[in-house]
Order: C-alpha cells, then sequence, then structure tokens
C-alpha cells in the first residue's frame, strides 16, 4: 500500500542515505525526497535510486530550475517537489516523465500549476494557511486533483487537514533530523504511518 505521505530528509548525507531509504520503506514510506540544499543531495539521491528505486518514488525537493530539474533526472530521481509554482519547471518535469509536485498558497498559484501540468500541489507552507484556509481552496479545485498538505502539518492533526480536504502530506521535521540514524528514522516513520491510517480510517 502507497501512502500519500512524502518524507522530507532535508540534511541527509549520501552515506546516510541507503540505510534512511530502507527505513521509510520498511515503516511504509515510499516517496521519497531529498531537498537541493542538502549536502550533496544528487549522490544521495543515487545512492537511494540504486539501493531501493525499484520499492520507492525517489527524487528531489527544493527544486527552483529546469537544470535542477535535469540534474535530478540524470541522478535517477522520477520526483520533483517544488516550494514554489514555476510553469518552466512543471513542464520540464513532466517532459522528463517525472512526477511533478510544485508549492502553491493561492488559488492562482493552483491553478497555474495545474495548467502546466502537475501531478499534485504541495500545499506551503501549510501553517499559515491552515485547515480552514485549505477548505476554501478545496471548494474551487477540480475534485480529482491530490493536496499534499506541507509545513504545519503533523501527527496530532492529520485528521483535521484531512477533514478540509488534504489527501496526503510532506513531513519533514517530524520525521528526520540531520544526523539521525536509521533506527530513530524508522521509529518516527512508523509512528507518523500509525496516525496516518488512523486520521483516514
Amino acid at each position: 500500500m502507497s501512502r500519500n505521505l512524502i518524507a522530507i530528509l532535508r540534511g541527509i548525507t549520501p552515506s546516510e542515505a541507503a540505510a534512511a531509504a530502507h527505513a521509510l520503506i520498511d515503516a511504509g514510506i515510499d516517496r521519497i525526497e531529498v531537498p537541493l540544499n542538502s549536502p550533496d543531495p544528487l549522490d544521495s539521491i543515487r545512492e537511494m535510486v540504486a539501493s531501493a528505486g525499484d520499492r520507492a518514488l525517489i527524487g528531489a525537493g527544493t527544486v527552483l530550475t529546469v537544470q535542477q530539474v535535469e540534474d535530478v533526472a540524470e541522478a535517477g530521481g522520477a520526483l520533483i517537489v517544488s516550494p514554489n509554482c514555476v510553469p518552466e519547471v512543471i513542464r520540464a518535469t513532466k517532459a522528463l516523465d517525472m512526477a511533478s509536485w510544485p508549492g502553491v498558497f493561492t488559488p492562482t498559484e493552483a491553478f497555474v500549476a495545474l495548467e502546466a501540468g502537475a501531478d499534485g500541489l504541495k500545499l506551503f507552507p501549510g501553517s499559515l494557511i491552515g485547515p480552514e484556509g485549505l477548505r476554501a481552496l478545496r471548494a474551487v479545485l477540480p475534485q480529482v486533483c491530490e493536496v499534499f498538505a506541507v509545513g504545519g502539518a503533523v501527527p496530532d492533526n492529520f485528521a483535521d487537514w484531512i477533514d478540509a480536504g488534504a489527501d496526503g502530506f510532506g513531513i519533514g521535521g517530524a520525521l528526520y533530523a540531520p544526523g539521525m540514524d536509521a533506527g530513530e528514522i524508522l521509529a518516527r516513520a512508523r509512528y507518523i504511518v500509525e496516525a496516518f491510517d488512523r486520521a483516514i480510517s
């Protein structure tokens, strides 16, 4: 079962990447993002893809340019997540047959992203708009459009976000901090997965 959860591993290093990916997959999270402002992010993506690319959707976050999309593709990544909405980045992502999750905050950004071909929307920063803001946005979005809340969505409030129309979440600080070992990642990921499963049941 592929859950609507994206693990955000900001700060991970290549030597930690494969073990972290396996811990996440073992816990039930099979979408993994390495933000490009991490140390040697493309090397981390390569390590993860080589070790677990057949069992997870692996790629990059904080992707801002077309060149970065191409770099991630060359590293074997298949997922592009951005904090913002840049149609050229979305179109380049889809041209390379990768999954596109741009960041949006307003209805205008949401519809620009969808028009450019985004697979889903990253509502960011979620803490500023909250579940009620998402509820208002959901009233005008296509029903088939998936929205993941990122920033401000944690296990304790998953149910509130889902009730407001969230389909899933990107989880960063509640899941991973730089230097964390695979055992701690596994424990945190299992807790998040259990909370998510309860919230959607």
